[in-house]
């Protein structure tokens, strides 16, 4: 991306939504997002994000990024997350499911209807895009149920349910390890299966 294009974008983001960014890493996006300040991201594959974006009409925005894709959350929810899945009797189980918080940074996708410098490759894009001019926090996502660790109640006719988010995303990340493992079961006892028949898989015979 050409030093005005990163400029442009990091003012949009700056201008419009007010919110803090970065250049970027050399081998890294050319613009970043600061986390922790006014949102917080939970970070999931790609297919779990896909399966809640169907599952969840109002999730406030999201991003996708390769095989992840992060969703926006009110600030603070990083540090809720632990508590949440904890709540949610997901304690101990094994989720691609992160968070990103004070300190950390996601890659920004680049505004809606801008285009993408030649050469670039692939970048980030929005799935559930801000809306610019309107304060974003009453979009994201907000422990706001009474009893909830962290809950903040009265939050929830403005802002979607993040109980209800965590909820969804360790399902759906659980979900897709389990058929993941699934697969890789079946691989295994397909070619076992042809070794002990006394062929072998075309990958390794030519």
């Amino acid at each position: 991306m050409a030093t005005d294009d990163t400029r442009r974008v990091r003012q949009w983001y700056e201008r419009e939504l007010g919110w803090a960014t970065a250049c970027g890493r050399p081998d890294g996006p050319p613009v970043e997002l600061l986390t922790g300040l006014r949102f917080d991201v939970l970070e999931l594959p790609a297919e779990a994000g896909s399966a809640v974006l169907r599952r969840m009409p109002r999730t406030g925005p999201v991003a996708l990024d390769g095989l992840s894709m992060r969703f926006l959350v009110a600030a603070g929810s990083a540090e809720q997350l632990p508590e949440l899945l904890d709540w949610l009797e997901w304690s101990g189980v094994a989720l691609d499911l992160v968070a990103l918080g004070p300190g950390d940074r996601m890659p920004a996708p680049r505004p809606a209807g801008s285009r993408a410098a030649a050469g670039s490759g692939p970048q980030p894009v929005w799935l559930r895009p801000p809306e610019p001019g309107c304060e974003v926090e009453p979009t994201l996502p907000a422990a706001a149920l009474g009893g909830v660790p962290g809950g903040r109640g009265g939050d929830s006719e403005s802002a979607p349910d993040l109980v209800r988010l965590v909820g969804a995303a360790a399902t759906e990340c659980h979900r897709a390890r389990l058929l993941s493992a699934s697969r890789a079961q079946a691989f295994a006892f397909s070619y076992a299966s042809r070794i002990s028949a006394g062929t072998r898989p075309r990958s390794l015979t030519l």
